[in-house]
């Protein structure tokens, strides 16, 4: 069970650093690409809120303890939107790889409920990196 626990600490790392993320450039981004990206980021960041308290309650179901401390990539403060959108693809990239790896161990456990439910959090993530990767080409 603490691998399942590690792995899914490992995730709400993942989301609480989205949210700090895209909160901030949400703040800071400026000029014409405000207008597409300041509503994406904010529903980004409100998407990883729900995302987190989905796993943060998934952890204290299974007996686990949650971390509190975000994922230590750097979150760059910049207002290049190119740099915003990369700093974006690699949590989405990472968050969704991590999902990944979460699915086979809800298997072993037999919890169908929240093997849907993150299914549904790594398809999300998937269609994050997609979207994400359209608009930085």
């Amino acid at each position: 069970m603490s691998k399942l626990i590690e792995k899914m600490n490992q995730a709400l790392g993942l989301e609480l650093r989205a949210i700090n993320l895209y909160a901030h450039y949400a703040a800071y981004v400026k000029g014409l690409n405000r207008i597409q990206l300041e509503p994406m980021f904010q529903q980004e960041a409100n998407e990883s809120m729900v995302h987190a308290a989905t796993i943060r309650n998934a952890i204290v179901k299974h007996g686990g303890e949650c971390v509190t401390i975000r994922d230590q990539m750097v979150i760059a403060h910049t207002t290049d939107t190119r740099e915003m959108l990369q700093a974006a693809l690699a949590t989405e990239t990472k968050a969704a790889e991590v999902y990944g790896e979460l699915l086979p161990l809800l298997e072993e456990i037999s919890d169908r409920e929240l093997y849907d439910a993150v299914e549904q959090i790594y398809l999300a993530e998937l269609r994050s990196v997609e979207e994400i990767r359209l608009l930085l080409d």
